[in-house]
């Protein structure tokens, strides 16, 4: 395979009354002149690997993922401008105020693809199909529902402005779609490239962000394959990063290096800036099971107190790590115990410091494991 010394990122094409941006395919070697860009692979291999083995040294770790996937779809949700916090998240939607639902659905639909999706790819490879089958859970029931959930649009789309007459970006026009998204899903697979992955997984959601395949959701859905391209190729054992922090902390950085690569063909200082996103955010999200591990050890030492009632005490704990808001009912359910035998329980993890009460009712009450929940707000 023939190999380029440069980047060409494509080019604008006339299409009636405005101009969409055809990108170059992506399925070929790339070779990079930024000679920090090795440095930056070597680092985030390194962070990577620190934090995949940390996953895996966590017990229990898989209740505490859903925790980073809800921490995930809370940010991955704020930058397309829903107002979920991580609290809001993990509260029952009956809690929700009716003015705040919809963004809590979005929130939810997002947790409900990431999980299908990671789910899937243990017996299917990453694919098109996949992640339109995870857009359609995404938009099912929310805002852009009306947006051909599930399917590759068949009208042009736009980002930024009003109209097409004033907007920021013009994607593909659909007519290109096919070529685009068939040769984006050869890249993902193609084992003859030298390409290494991590450089891989950027180019392909510069590649994904531009082609914008879908009418609705494509930020979330471009943040939501640097993931599943993380699972797949076995860097990552478990799901346990995420860049939207990143992207949202450097939102303007983030949209103006995508368009340098569009109008400048500098594909390098994209990897450059990606990569640095994967290097801080892997030390964060080791930093946080770090945490999480020190606090699990405290938790342990104290239900290891409790005598006969330790087991339930303990199948309670890791409730919580996934869901560290609940109610009394809830925890009845769970535990299948009557209504005072967990209220009992509760009390044991409020005594021993574990648990807030956040309404301040005598009934229909909610507790929260607020030394837990804070490593994600």
């Amino acid at each position: 395979m023939k190999k380029r010394s440069s980047y060409d990122s494509g080019n604008y094409r006339q299409n009636y009354e405005y101009q969409s941006f055809l990108p170059t395919l992506v399925n070929r070697e790339y070779i990079w002149s930024d000679m920090q860009i090795p440095i930056l692979v070597e680092k985030a291999v390194h962070c990577l690997g620190e934090l995949n083995a940390y996953a895996e040294l966590i017990p229990d770790v898989d209740f505490i993922i859903k925790m980073h996937v809800t921490k995930e779809a809370t940010t991955s949700s704020k930058i397309e401008g829903t107002k979920t916090s991580i609290i809001d998240a993990v509260m029952p939607v009956n809690e929700i105020s009716p003015e705040s639902r919809n963004d809590w659905e979005e929130v939810h639909n997002y947790i409900r693809a990431m999980n299908y999706a990671v789910t899937e790819l243990k017996s299917l490879p990453l694919s098109m199909r996949l992640l339109k089958e995870a857009h359609k859970i995404l938009l099912s029931g929310v805002r852009g529902h009306y947006k051909d959930p599930g399917e590759i649009r068949r009208s042009q789309n736009w980002i930024g402005g009003s109209s097409l007459k004033d907007a920021i970006f013009i994607p593909p026009h659909p007519e290109d779609l096919p070529d685009l998204l068939t040769d984006l899903e050869k890249f993902w697979h193609n084992k003859h490239l030298s390409t290494p992955n991590l450089i891989k997984i950027a180019i392909s959601h510069y590649q994904f962000e531009t082609i914008h395949p879908f009418l609705d959701g494509n930020g979330r859905m471009g943040r939501l394959l640097i993931t599943l391209q993380l699972v797949q190729q076995k860097i990552l054992s478990k799901p346990s990063l995420y860049l939207s922090d990143y992207f949202e902390r450097n939102r303007s950085l983030y949209y103006t290096s995508l368009t340098t690569v569009r109008n400048g063909n500098d594909l390098d200082q994209w990897i450059n800036f990606f990569l640095s996103g994967m290097i801080e955010s892997s030390r964060k999200a080791k930093e946080t099971l770090g945490s999480i591990l020190l606090l699990r050890q405290k938790y342990d030492e104290r239900i290891l107190s409790m005598g006969k009632k330790a087991n339930q005490a303990h199948k309670l704990l890791l409730f919580l790590f996934s869901n560290p808001v609940v109610s009394i009912t809830q925890t009845a359910q769970y535990l299948g115990v009557s209504f005072p035998a967990a209220s009992r329980a509760i009390q044991d993890f409020i005594d021993f410091g574990f648990l807030t009460e956040l309404t301040g009712h005598s009934r229909n009450r909610l507790f929260e494991l607020t030394a837990y929940l804070n490593l994600f707000r």
